[in-house]
């Protein structure tokens, strides 16, 4: 009885502590994960409660079920539309990508442990993918709001690299354990791999998505027979042969792009298990190595680690995506900067161990290493990289609080909650605000009293404003409730005029004194903007033409709404 009461101590101390320390890590800069790590490495067997775990098995089955809740809660947030701009190069990433770093860091690993070939090549395979728990967690943790094709390449890319880590892996292991099979099936695998976790589970999704959406069940539910049916996905993916880790990423964006109101209910409790799933993933990783044997190997580790960073990754992000695809030299930088290493590769150097490779320990203590320099050079490094290299757009207003109403079964309306903070609203009557149709105020918050709102209640700094409307009314509340503090970011980040995307060019070229082609004549602004950058557009383009920047401040789909004109400084 004493050891069971020691573990609920021990884990519901170390849960709460690993929380607590989120606050410290935004003080001091540390990445959240490097603190949970270090949490495990304090309590393990050479840290100061001296607990030894070396359950290999144990930790590679937490590690799957931890990395799965963290994909499925992944593709539950990742929106299809991002994958206009993110799909095509965040798959060669993955495919190609990953193959080239792992080349690159398994010669590197070859030459400074002095292996052979396919034992360096063992350990490039193990560290060559980016981690989805490491890329989640740090662009959603930092408050960096990057452009869309960067953001959805580096989301897309950490939720569909695992299957050639895994395929990189495996063939190496069973190479060197004597136990490989011929080309035909070794290809086979790789195909299965990719094949069998595409078509599982976006099918699979789709199925489960419109399950959920037609379903009416108690609101704790709905979360619980998501992740019951993911993880369902992820075992009969796996079964078969396939990516389960692909399978389960692929079926949370079916689930969570399909609108009704049990995304409601889905959403905020996949958050909390997401954070729970990372908390105990690099806990229980902390606690499996032991500092004292990492020492051994530490100094040639730094140099694998450090080539994987300056080298091994941006070659293998120019190579794969620059010549391909339309991405500017500063996007292309920071995609090659951002290569997070997480508890994939950890997860991933416990296959030799279990396996029974020679020498396994290297592998999982070179695997430690590189994480921790990852996630201390580029995790702690992510915000000022993203300034530096232009790819951040500044964040508009969103509400406090939302929440569905549960009055219709699909396109419901929700509650947003505004606090009133642009000066231009103070002292305006509401029946003189441009609120957008299908929207009305249903109460109003002064001074901690609720107040009846009518078309000549005028608003207040301060006031807290309850909207009743639809996702589709959020655009336009957003900009009318737009502080002071942001509207001078944007305008300088967008600048001070705009322009409509579909003014013709000849109108704007009169106005401002350009000179066109012929051929250009007839086109719209942003059809112009759209040609000049390659196509695929997204908020936070801009060209420079005739001494102004041209940047993309509004988007619909695919088409150019705003452009915003901002002078060279």
């Amino acid at each position: 009885m004493d050891s069971i009461n020691s573990i609920f101590l021990l884990s519901g101390a170390l849960i709460a502590l690993s929380i607590l320390a989120s606050r410290l890590s935004s003080l001091v800069g540390v990445p959240l994960l490097v603190i949970f790590l270090l949490l495990g490495m304090l309590t393990g067997e050479d840290g100061v409660l001296g607990i030894q775990f070396d359950d290999y098995p144990l930790a590679f089955l937490i590690g799957h079920l931890a990395l799965a809740m963290i994909l499925l809660d992944g593709g539950l947030r990742t929106r299809l539309k991002t994958f206009r701009v993110g799909f095509k190069p965040a798959l060669v990433l993955a495919t190609f990508g990953v193959f080239i770093t792992s080349g690159i860091v398994g010669l590197v690993a070859m030459w400074v442990f002095n292996l052979s070939l396919t034992q360096g090549m063992l350990v490039g395979a193990i560290v060559g993918s980016t981690d989805a728990a490491a890329v989640f967690s740090m662009l959603s943790g930092r408050g960096v709001n990057l452009n869309e094709r960067v953001g959805a390449t580096l989301e897309i890319e950490s939720g569909t690299n695992d299957p050639m880590a895994i395929f990189l892996t495996i063939t190496l292991v069973e190479i060197l354990v004597g136990d490989i099979g011929g080309i035909v099936e070794t290809m086979t695998f790789l195909v299965t791999q990719f094949g069998l976790g595409i078509v599982v589970g976006l099918g699979a999704g789709w199925l489960i998505a419109r399950l959920l959406r037609f379903l009416d069940l108690a609101p704790g539910l709905y979360s619980l027979l998501a992740l019951a049916l993911g993880f369902c996905v992820f075992g009969v993916t796996s079964v078969l042969g396939g990516s389960g880790f692909l399978a389960i990423y692929l079926t949370g964006l079916m689930i969570g792009n399909q609108p009704g109101r049990h995304l409601n209910f889905i959403l905020p409790v996949h958050d909390g298990l997401a954070w729970l799933s990372q908390i105990g993933l690099f806990l229980v990783l902390g606690l499996l190595v032991s500092p004292s044997q990492m020492v051994e190997y530490l100094g040639p580790a730094l140099v694998v680690g450090l080539v994987l960073i300056f080298v091994a990754r941006p070659l293998a992000v120019v190579l794969a995506i620059k010549p391909f695809f339309k991405f500017r030299w500063r996007e292309t930088g920071f995609i090659a900067w951002v290569g997070l290493r997480g508890a994939v590769p950890i997860v991933l150097a416990i296959f030799p161990v279990i396996g029974g490779v020679e020498n396994a320990a290297l592998y999982f203590n070179v695997a430690f290493a590189v994480v921790l320099l990852s996630l201390v050079i580029q995790g702690g490094t992510l915000s000022p990289m993203a300034r530096w290299m232009k790819v951040e757009v500044p964040t508009g207003t969103t509400p406090e609080r939302r929440g569905a109403l549960g009055v219709l079964p699909e396109n419901d309306y929700e509650m947003f909650v505004y606090h009133v903070e642009n000066d231009h609203l103070d002292d305006v009557p509401i029946r003189l605000l441009r609120f957008p149709s299908g929207a009305l105020i249903s109460a109003l918050f002064r001074q901690h009293a609720m107040l009846h709102p009518k078309g000549s209640t005028r608003l207040r700094l301060g006031d807290v404003v309850c909207v009743i409307g639809r996702t589709d009314d959020l655009p336009a509340l957003n900009r009318l409730f737009n502080g002071e503090a942001r509207l001078k970011r944007e305008r300088a980040f967008f600048g001070t005029f705009s322009l409509a995307g579909d003014a013709l060019m000849r109108d704007v070229a009169d106005a401002y004194g350009l000179t066109l082609s012929p051929g250009e004549q007839e086109m719209t602004l942003g059809e112009f903007i759209s040609l000049r950058v390659g196509g695929h557009p997204v908020v936070g383009d801009d060209i420079g033409w005739h001494g102004i920047h041209w940047v993309v401040s509004e988007m619909e789909g695919n088409k150019i709404t705003r452009v915003g004109l901002r002078l060279y400084q």
